[in-house]
């Protein structure tokens, strides 16, 4: 039995990816495609709602598919926790499920796991992100995602050793640590989080060279959205690397299956 998905921002880069891998799998169905000119009522019908639109309207479609009883994966950036906590009284109301996902790529991933790793074993933290010129947001989801969680496994440390927040040339800081933002032609996505300590420092970067980083997660993400309940979020919850905090991860799934994905 198939799944009914409609993407929602099915003109844009991401979502052409999600509806090309949604037609070439087995064991999904795309039902409808949603632009900037459609109504929300297009994706009725279907059981699950990708949201990869833009940020300014991603809560209202976020909310108007978890009242109509659709789960939603949700890859839209500009959900930090505060906005992702607000919506899931709701989300738990309604018996449904969503997933957030602020980057498909399994390397981002692991590059922010890492991050929250190290951060422990230093004081001194910033994050650079560059991305192509026409990304509408910033910081990058993926850059606020890895600062929180950073944050959270610092939190019996205390905050990291950042500049005033007047010094606006020393980045946003989110999370008490500075996020430097790049919007540049000819760049895909990258993102370096820099450690500083006595006589040493540690890099961790990660480099999205094409789209086809996204395709292993999309897909893992959306079939794990068939079985979900509440809310989640990251793709690390559905690599098996558990969340931040010393919960208990849930069982690891093998980010290499791609039987239903054609490679560019």
């Amino acid at each position: 039995m198939t799944t009914r998905v409609a993407v929602i921002g099915a003109t844009g880069r991401l979502g052409s990816l999600v509806s090309r891998l949604v037609r070439e799998s087995d064991d999904f169905e795309l039902v409808a495609e949603l632009s900037s000119r459609s109504g929300l009522d297009a994706m009725l019908g279907a059981d699950i709602a990708v949201d990869v639109s833009h940020p300014a309207v991603s809560g209202e479609i976020v909310e108007y598919a978890v009242e109509n009883g659709l789960r939603v994966l949700v890859g839209t950036s500009g959900w930090s926790q505060e906005r992702i906590g607000a919506i899931t009284s709701r989300v738990t109301a309604s018996e449904g499920a969503v997933v957030f996902i602020p980057n498909f790529s399994v390397g981002s991933v692991l590059g922010t796991r890492l991050a929250t790793i190290a951060a422990r074993y230093f004081d001194s933290i910033e994050i650079v992100e560059a991305h192509h010129a026409g990304k509408v947001d910033s910081p990058s989801g993926t850059a606020v995602r890895t600062a929180e969680l950073m944050t959270r496994a610092r939190a019996e440390l205390g905050p990291v050793d950042a500049p005033h927040t007047d010094q606006r040339a020393r980045g946003q800081q989110v999370a008490s640590i500075p996020v430097h933002s790049l919007r540049v032609a000819g760049l895909l996505a990258s993102q370096q989080v820099v450690f500083g300590g006595r006589g040493e420092t540690l890099a961790i970067r990660h480099d999205t060279i094409s789209d086809e980083s996204y395709e292993q997660g999309i897909m893992l993400a959306l079939r794990a959205l068939r079985e979900a309940s509440g809310v989640t979020v990251g793709l690390d919850a559905l690599l098996g690397l558990g969340s931040i905090g010393g919960e208990v991860p849930p069982a690891p799934v093998d980010p290499r299956d791609t039987s239903d994905l054609v490679q560019d």
